[in-house]
């Protein structure tokens, strides 16, 4: 599945052409049966026209074995004859649906796999410019265009062409002449199907991308309807939509257009060609070369092979829009993988971390350049920095969603390119700012890394990270469900969780990225306090921009511009002239007006 390639019907029909084999075979038989259907309801026609000589002996002896050979009879038994056949060819008809349907729901099924696992392999960069929108769209909308087709347009495909040569050479051998007047508006037909079919490709993508364009505004402003609501913006969103929605369905007259202009020409085509038929073949009846029921055997014939001609647009149509649809699925399947590992691993890691010139750049400007830094086994690191300096992107590098372009980091000795990405992201546990929580209970949310941690482990998490108390006063408790992404939650409520559901994972590497900045500071003490005791269990990463979260450190390292400025404790730091003294003056000055405004208003 991890190869799957949808850039063709051969590749994507793989593991399933069986099934597709068996439904031409089913189709075959159809056809056969259902064509000599007509071929006796001619016969019958003769045999009421001129007596029971024009018949199938066949059928005549049939209808003699039973009874009398009159003509009533071997109309009797030439409709029962015709029951058959059709009966049989019905269910080769349903042998055919079947086989087609059961190949059409597993290809879709596994494109649908193939595309969510790429998904999750796929590099970051890639969600950097994706719209996640426009990814639903290619895992619902596109993927089953594709089974529609593959369910019912392939094998009508291969109906009109077994047709074709089937059918054609039968109606030569009812009437030459008759015959090639009846092939005469064909190729107007199948050249009409070709050049509908090349506009309509063109004008379903256009299509197709307004539809995703549509589906990106309405997932991003359901998800962010809160935002919207706030700042009061619901009717230049809604005036948004509505654009996306008119561009659509303006698209979507057009297809429908081109679609009425080929019906309605194929249709006058297709009738003008039965027209044709029908009054030479009076002409060929009155001068005695055909008889009523071989006109009858013809028309039927001609029709088994200009309808499904006809609706080869239709079906090419539908071709279009797979083949469209293919392409955009194939773009998300060929897209470049995360690198894979080339060191096994599976022991727990120590923690240490080495970075030795180490440059990583998302454009062409580098965000980190020529970094030099080594971080002991269980040592807690502070990084601050103004915004921009490349503190969140040396996490970003640590889990491997970013390659670096030059220099080493290595966790415990291995470059982190060369290790197993999905074993180092056990070993790293992750605190943003803004968690992403999923609409579960809580304890689900706590429990996403460890499913099966033990009850005293769970609530020595919620302790730690002060979140306990929230937890006792929620209705359900534990089992309390949270909105999407945790709206239900306060931001303080939804950091702590995060942080809890950290602390239970007991990562060897803790990462907190600016997760504090929610809290109050008597709740952020309760936090620091809880994790002081934790000290040297994880090797513990510290993002802050609030000073008093980094205070007590073993080390803080200030970043400036994607370079080490500063190093060293808060107190060798706060008494050296640099960034982290002016950081400090900044904070201490912001501190002491916040608590004289707050004195002043209690005494006012």
């Amino acid at each position: 599945m991890d190869n799957m390639k949808a850039d063709n019907l051969w590749h994507i029909t793989r593991g399933e052409r069986l099934k597709y084999l068996g439904a031409t075979l089913a189709m075959a038989g159809t056809n056969i049966f259902l064509f000599s259907a007509p071929v006796v309801g001619g016969a019958a026609i003769d045999v009421v026209d001129q007596g029971l000589a024009a018949g199938h002996s066949v059928v005549r002896d049939v209808a003699s074995a039973f009874a009398d050979a009159t003509p009533a009879s071997y109309l009797l038994v030439a409709a029962a004859l015709v029951l058959l056949l059709t009966g049989v060819g019905g269910l080769f008809l349903y042998v055919r649906g079947r086989l087609a349907a059961l190949a059409s729901e597993a290809i879709a099924r596994r494109l649908r796999e193939a595309l969510y696992r790429r998904l999750h392999d796929v590099t970051a960069r890639f969600y950097d410019a994706a719209d996640t929108g426009d990814l639903v769209q290619r895992c619902s909308s596109d993927v089953e265009t594709v089974r529609v087709f593959l369910a019912t347009d392939i094998i009508e495909i291969g109906r009109a062409i077994m047709l074709v040569v089937c059918v054609v050479p039968v109606l030569f051998l009812i009437h030459s002449q008759l015959a090639w007047l009846s092939l005469v508006l064909m190729p107007f037909l199948a050249l009409g199907a070709y050049l509908f079919f090349a506009r309509v490709k063109s004008v379903y993508q256009l299509t197709d991308e307004a539809e995703a364009a549509m589906t990106a505004t309405l997932q991003e402003n359901l998800t962010g309807i809160r935002v919207v609501r706030a700042f009061a913006r619901q009717n230049y969103e809604i005036s948004k939509f509505g654009a996306r929605n008119a561009n659509f369905r303006d698209l979507n007259n057009r297809l429908i257009r081109l679609m009425g202009l080929y019906w309605g020409t194929s249709d006058f085509f297709a009738m003008m060609q039965i027209g044709i038929v029908l009054f030479a073949g009076a002409h060929f009846i009155v001068v005695g070369s055909l008889t009523i029921g071989e006109l009858f055997t013809f028309m039927t014939c001609e029709s088994m092979v200009i309808w499904p001609v006809r609706q080869l647009g239709r079906v090419l149509t539908d071709s279009g829009k797979a083949v469209v649809s293919l392409g955009r699925i194939n773009d998300v399947l060929i897209e470049a993988k995360e690198a894979p590992a080339r060191i096994p691993v599976g022991q727990r890691a120590q923690g240490e971390i080495d970075i030795e010139d180490l440059t990583l750049s998302y454009d062409d400007s580098p965000v980190l350049s020529d970094l030099n830094l080594h971080i002991r086994a269980g040592e807690t690191l502070a990084l601050v920095g103004p915004p921009g300096s490349g503190k969140s992107t040396l996490i970003r590098a640590l889990l491997r969603l970013y390659p670096y372009s030059q220099g080493s980091l290595k966790l415990d000795g291995e470059e982190i390119a060369d290790l197993d990405r999905h074993w180092l992201r056990q070993q790293i546990a992750v605190v943003m700012q803004e968690p992403f929580l999923y609409s579960r209970s809580i304890r689900d949310n706590l429990t996403i890394g460890r499913p099966h941690a033990p009850e005293p482990e769970v609530l020595r998490a919620v302790s730690d990270a002060a979140i306990a108390g929230s937890i006792e006063r929620f209705p359900n408790g534990f089992e309390e469900m949270v909105g999407e992404r945790g709206v239900t939650l306060s931001g303080g409520q939804r950091q702590r969780l995060a942080l809890a559901r950290a602390l239970l994972k007991d990562p060897p590497v803790l990462v907190l990225d600016d997760s504090l900045s929610a809290v109050d500071t008597g709740t952020e003490g309760q936090i620091l306090s809880a994790l002081a005791k934790r000290k040297g269990r994880h090797t513990t990463i510290i993002i802050a921009h609030r000073l008093s979260s980094v205070i007590d450190a073993d080390r803080i390292v200030v970043l400036q511009e994607g370079r080490i400025a500063q190093m060293g404790t808060h107190n060798q730091l706060a008494s050296t002239p640099g960034p982290y003294q002016r950081l400090c003056e900044i904070q201490g000055a912001l501190d002491a007006s916040i608590a004289e405004d707050i004195s002043e208003e209690i005494t006012s």
